[in-house]
């Protein structure tokens, strides 16, 4: 298969209630769909607390080695979001209050009571950057070149996700296909990394589990090619009926 250039992105998580267990994030798992869809990987995660210091050195780090970098929290209306602040220092730009951001809130919140000052922080952003629509709860997210900051919340991240849906440069999709087998992984170790060095273009994770007192695993063989996934995923099928193993097709759930 002819290689093609691979497109990634990392996800700067931010927010203490991540770190002490009281939220649970949900929002790995749904960048990282949303960006295989576009044709981007997602490299690299890293979560941090509502510390400028920490989130400045995480931004850093990661967009120079993406192509894209995504925030998720930290852009509510209380003192203790200041991932704006933050990514502003990281890129050593000032703090503005958006004009259009001003407008959206202030038409949103005209029933619920007017503009506040609080309400009023959720359209800061750093100076150059533009603004991703948020239909689900007015105040916008923010992009500024490479870089998205996106809202904690998880389904008001997917709306804004949504939003860019289409907007960003990537590659071709990975597709996957899976095969399971009540099996130990040290029994097909050497087949998997066979297959995987016999046919380029492909990446095959290994994921254990025990079941009703049987171990067993999912094998996921990942491409940028359909046939090629299939294939492979036919060959492995294969080598599991030699070792006396029958594979189901999809996994075992």
């Amino acid at each position: 298969m002819t290689s093609s250039r691979i497109w990634t992105a990392a996800l700067v998580v931010i927010g203490d209630e991540i770190l002490s267990g009281r939220t649970q994030d949900k929002n790995v798992a749904q960048l990282a769909s949303w960006l295989n869809v576009q044709g981007i990987r997602l490299a690299e995660v890293r979560v941090v607390p509502d510390v400028e210091e920490k989130i400045v050195a995480a931004v850093n780090a990661l967009r120079s080695a993406n192509d894209y970098l995504f925030t998720t929290g930290g852009i509510g209306p209380t003192h203790d979001d200041i991932t704006v602040d933050a990514i502003a220092a990281a890129l050593g730009v000032g703090v503005i209050v958006h004009p259009e951001a001003r407008a959206i809130l202030e038409r949103h919140y005209e029933t619920r009571g007017g503009l506040t000052d609080a309400r009023l922080r959720m359209a800061r952003v750093p100076k150059g950057a533009d603004l991703i629509p948020n239909r689900m709860s007015g105040a916008p997210g923010i992009r500024i070149g490479n870089l998205f900051i996106l809202a904690g919340v998880p389904h008001i991240a997917a709306g804004m996700l949504d939003a860019l849906t289409g907007a960003l440069e990537g590659g071709r999709p990975l597709v996957s296909e899976t095969v399971g087998a009540y099996v130990p992984e040290s029994e097909v170790a050497e087949t998997l990394a066979a297959l995987e060095k016999a046919t380029p273009g492909i990446s095959i994770g290994s994921y254990p589990f025990f079941r009703e007192g049987r171990i067993g695993a999912n094998f996921v063989i990942r491409s940028e090619d359909p046939g090629l996934a299939s294939a492979a995923a036919g060959t492995l099928g294969d080598r599991l009926r030699e070792l006396g193993r029958e594979p189901v097709a999809g996994g075992i759930q």
